[in-house]
């Protein structure tokens, strides 16, 4: 089911609510076959309120180049993904304020990674409609360590080739788990969230699609967005890489 295209700055929207989104039910997302990243431990805890603290960075991603810098070639564009595994992504935050990515088996399952960026969302859905935007998580690889990359705490963060702040896995929220329970029968589709009272973050915006999970080693992972007709190749890729 398609949700309505994102609205234009020239339509009227209804103002938003503060931080909670009103369900129509209470939540019944189903759990993951996968097992749970371990909870966050006190030092990145600490971590990541300080994190917080950091401003909000606007890259600009207009330009698409590869995770060393260079621009991408047009044969990228009819790239096919061989090996990869069908998974739920969905980006969604306040206008204003940072975005955030969560990753499901299913629509209907909770969330198994979710990921808070130091992008603002406005800025990265602008810049994901106007072509192809590659995320890139970097980490430092410590010897001896058998930690799962995606269960890394925070990761250095790389938007088209330009240093963009930092991202940081946290557990899901009443708020985030809020957000897919609306958006539970939503398999693909962007839009904004009715609420009800003026923020100034602005509207809480979304954006849903199908990405294709890549295993490259147990220091590599890349999601690719893909395209519902399959022939663009991804709009939005997320590298995971331990150097």
């Amino acid at each position: 089911m398609a949700a309505p295209p994102l609205p234009t700055a020239s339509q009227n929207l209804k103002p938003t609510t503060p931080q909670t989104v009103h369900t129509p039910s209470p939540i019944s997302l189903q759990p993951s076959t996968k097992k749970s990243p371990s909870k966050p431990s006190k030092l990145f805890r600490r971590f990541r309120a300080v994190f917080r603290s950091f401003p909000i960075i606007s890259p600009s991603c207009k330009i698409p180049v590869s995770l060393h810098g260079s621009r991408m070639g047009e044969g990228h564009t009819h790239m096919h993904i061989h090996g990869g595994t069908r998974m739920t992504g969905t980006l969604f935050g306040y206008r204003k304020a940072r975005i955030n990515l969560v990753i499901q088996e299913s629509p209907r399952c909770l969330p198994i990674l979710v990921l808070e960026l130091g992008i603002q969302t406005g800025k990265l859905l602008q810049d994901m409609g106007m072509g192809l935007v590659r995320i890139a998580l970097e980490c430092e690889k410590r010897p001896g360590d058998k930690t799962k990359i995606v269960d890394e705490p925070i990761w250095s963060l790389y938007c088209n080739g330009k240093k963009s702040g930092y991202g940081v896995r946290r557990e899901a929220t009443e708020d985030d788990l809020s957000v897919m329970q609306v958006l539970h029968a939503v398999s693909m589709g962007a839009g904004v969230l009715p609420n009800e009272t003026e923020l100034p973050e602005g509207d809480l915006m979304y954006m849903r699609a199908q990405f294709e999970r890549v295993v490259g080693s147990r220091d590599s992972e890349t999601y690719y967005m893909m395209n519902p007709d399959g022939n663009n190749g991804p709009e939005l890729s997320v590298f995971f890489v331990r150097i």
